[in-house]
């Protein structure tokens, strides 16, 4: 070990506790300038964390202060630049409800709406932050419709809405694929694909629910009691045809042919024997 090693590392262990020893005196003062002064110092210096154990010692001795404006606007980044989203965005909520007219709060309310979508968890996982996130999103955009900041809050709002889509083309394919493990499993299966029809209707993963839909159609038509076979492969033909009217081009039509066929052939017989 070389002696410009250990001369740098006496150093930095000295620096540290000159710093320590410097936080603590100002933390044991009862002068709250004092303390709310080298706030704004670590703040400034990208010490969020000695600033932030600083504001929340005076915030509560300030209230109606000119200081306390800033120290609380400030106070909300500290959690912020720690990646304390769900933290950052309660105190970014506090600060525009209580400093409504501050110059800050416009973007005290952005930064709470951006705090919650930075919380938004992958799409695998529970999304009720996600949902948070977009409300909050949404309600920037109404109450600032042409700031600039609104347009960077829509376009994460299309992306929150992507992860949403994501999840719930998951969960149709889940639901396909247990489609014959249990009591009722086909209508759900279909009934979710409907439902996200209706929710994505410009969705990339469209063409290839339509395409689970007309397989399981076809099973459950298949499946079905004789008396209940006519009118579910006709179901069938339905939603091939919508296959092929939306996505004529679509690499699944080849594959959803063949329960087309069978199922005319199958109407065929029906109409045969009436």
């Amino acid at each position: 070990m070389s002696q410009k090693f250990i001369l740098n590392f006496l150093l930095v262990v000295f620096l540290l506790f000159a710093g320590g020893c410097k936080f603590r005196k100002i933390q044991k003062s009862t002068d709250w300038k004092l303390k709310y002064e080298a706030a704004i110092d670590y703040y400034n210096e990208k010490d969020y964390y000695h600033a932030n154990i600083l504001f929340e010692e005076i915030i509560p001795l300030i209230r109606g202060t000119e200081e306390a404006e800033l120290a609380n606007y400030y106070y909300a980044y500290t959690f912020y630049y720690q990646k304390q989203y769900l933290l950052s965005a309660h105190y970014f909520k506090s600060f525009y409800e209580i400093y409504g007219r501050s110059e800050y709060a416009m973007e005290a309310q952005y930064m709470r709406a951006y705090s919650l979508y930075l919380q938004s968890p992958e799409a695998t996982l529970d999304q009720t932050s996600t949902y948070e996130a977009m409300t909050a999103l949404q309600n920037f955009i109404n109450k600032y419709p042409y700031e600039e900041l609104s347009g960077k809050a829509d376009t994460l709002i299309q992306e929150l809405r992507v992860k949403l889509e994501t999840k719930e083309y998951e969960k149709v394919k889940l639901f396909f694929n247990l489609r014959r493990s249990k009591f009722g499993g086909y209508q759900a299966a279909l009934t979710t694909a409907d439902n996200f029809h209706d929710s994505y209707p410009d969705s990339k993963y469209r063409p290839e629910i339509h395409f689970l839909e007309v397989m399981a159609a076809y099973e459950y038509a298949a499946a079905s009691f004789r008396s209940k076979q006519e009118e579910r492969f006709r179901d069938v033909i339905s939603r091939y045809e919508r296959l092929v009217d939306n996505y004529p081009e679509s690499k699944f039509i080849a594959q959803a042919e063949k329960y087309y066929e069978d199922s005319i052939k199958q109407l065929a017989i029906f109409a045969d024997q009436n």
